[in-house]
């Protein structure tokens, strides 16, 4: 029976290959579309820049979870193990805050495309800014509206029709993404407490892997 942590790991390995096929798919197509037949995909490139920041930003908080962002452990190797998961402790209470403030900027700015308020406060949010909205009817450059979003057009564009997709419907993946994000170093520091790991990115399991297999060649040998 496939587990919770297992389910989530592939359901973000698969959005995360859809977006890269995807985006592989339409670079293609308007390649064959400009130098066989003379023409142009007009919102394929603004459809590929959207899906590679979804692409970077989905990707941040995956890496996060299977600690793969680099980082230097030159120092968490040279000390003990209570001061190797206080630094650990320390790095990523550093890191909550950061993706904290990147929360409220990724809402705060997302959030008058979609006629939802902002908060307030500089650096942490203290409140809602009920009367800065009104940007619902913003749209992008060139994507077109397509029919399973018309539903916003009641909901955030006081019934007026869309042309083009709006901003709301890209943009979203900034604050979902933040709060991934959020959600991934409270569970590396939940970690850290518990003693699974002892720091935020991986150690040396390349080389562990390649101790592994000389190891087995040199049993076979």
């Amino acid at each position: 029976m496939q587990t919770g942590h297992s389910l989530t790991d592939r359901i973000e390995e698969t959005v995360i290959a859809v977006l890269l096929g995807l985006m592989t798919m339409v670079t293609f197509a308007n390649v064959v579309a400009r130098y066989l037949f003379n023409s142009n995909i007009l919102w394929a490139l603004e459809v590929t820049v959207f899906m590679f920041g979804w692409l970077v930003l989905l990707g941040a908080s995956y890496a996060v979870k299977k600690h793969a962002h680099l980082g230097v452990d030159a120092i968490l190797n040279m000390v003990s193990a209570p001061v190797r998961r206080s630094l650990a402790l320390i790095s990523v209470a550093c890191c909550l805050v950061f993706s904290l403030m990147l929360l409220k900027g990724a809402w705060d700015y997302w959030s008058v495309f979609a006629e939802l308020p902002p908060t307030t406060g500089r650096w942490f949010p203290t409140g809602f800014d009920w009367n800065a909205r009104g940007q619902g009817w913003y749209e992008v450059q060139d994507i077109p509206m397509i029919a399973p979003f018309r539903f916003l057009e009641e909901l955030i564009n006081y019934g007026e029709s869309y042309e083009k997709i709006p901003k709301a419907i890209p943009y979203v993946v900034l604050p979902v993404s933040m709060l991934l994000l959020v959600i991934r170093f409270v569970q590396a520091a939940v970690g850290i407490l518990k003693g699974d790991v002892d720091r935020l990115v991986a150690s040396h399991e390349v080389e562990d892997e390649l101790d592994n297999v000389r190891a087995q060649q040199g049993e076979h040998d």
